[in-house]
């Protein structure tokens, strides 16, 4: 399916609210938590140093807002520094509802949200349609969530931008590099990851599995990381193994770790989200 000039949003009104003012709002307060959050923590690293640039890519969840949004809005706030410089969004995320053999592009020219449209590169995914392996296919990103979560919190703390989304489905790690290196020494180009973590365990092994995740995530070892550990596994292997490839080898900082057992209290079957920045 080629696409048409806009993709629509798909989960309005399920995973964020539908309308613009509510939605404002909804972000806010994700960031108004994540803060409040930041300066009750001492033992993970949330504030940005002083002069700092924004983070070359962050990973962040994708639940509903009211589940990981302020996890979420940990990573998204250190973007902000980079409202004036950054000018393009690599987004890569999890293919939920289609099989992807490999990595698909969207054809659409723009994707909307209740703030308003977001132009798509489409010379970015031209090019990107190129590399082995990834190809335009609009079915994958119909219904997808994954992404679609991501942009209103880049339209709040970027402002204008274009977008390169692409869903990552069964794609080796090395192929995901390859898209992500394309971009990597463009300082007006960031790359988001979108994933979440753990799926339905009980609150006490979610915890042990998104602690051990987390540290092979800050550690740069994307061989420690299972299929089962992170829905977004192949596009989070692929961003450490890009991370490998540049000479600076840039840090992994962890911002944010919890599930939904923190956010909802239920503790019975939780979701882990994390939060990161290469810095």
């Amino acid at each position: 399916m080629r696409g048409g000039a806009i993709r629509r949003p798909a989960v309005a009104g399920l995973f964020y609210s539908a309308d613009a003012d509510a939605l404002r709002a909804e972000i806010g307060r994700c960031f108004t938590e994540a803060a409040a959050r930041a300066r009750r923590s001492s033992g993970v690293a949330t504030e940005t140093a002083g002069g700092a640039t924004a983070p070359k890519a962050i990973v962040v969840p994708h639940a509903g807002y009211v589940y990981s949004g302020p996890v979420a809005a940990s990573a998204y706030g250190r973007l902000a520094v980079g409202r004036a410089a950054i000018r393009r969004v690599l987004l890569l995320g999890p293919a939920h509802r289609v099989p992807v053999r490999g990595l698909a592009l969207s054809g659409a020219e723009q994707w909307l949200t209740p703030l308003g449209p977001v132009p798509v590169d489409t010379g970015a995914v031209r090019a990107l349609a190129e590399l082995p392996g990834v190809m335009v296919d609009d079915w994958a990103h119909l219904q997808e969530h994954s992404l679609e979560v991501q942009v209103p919190f880049l339209q709040t703390v970027l402002g204008r931008f274009s977008l390169v989304p692409v869903a990552v489905g069964d794609a080796s790690d090395r192929k995901v590099a390859a898209v992500i290196d394309t971009v990597w020494d463009d300082p007006a180009t960031v790359v988001v990851v979108s994933t979440d973590l753990s799926h339905y365990m009980t609150y006490e092994q979610a915890a042990q599995v998104d602690a051990r995740t987390a540290a092979a995530v800050v550690a740069g070892d994307p061989a420690a990381i299972g299929d089962y550990d992170a829905c977004g596994c192949r596009p989070l292997r692929g961003l450490l193994e890009a991370v490998a490839h540049d000479p600076g080898r840039r840090p992994v900082e962890l911002l944010d770790l919890r599930s939904s057992g923190d956010t909802t209290g239920d503790r019975d079957r939780v979701v882990g989200y994390g939060a990161f920045a290469v810095v």
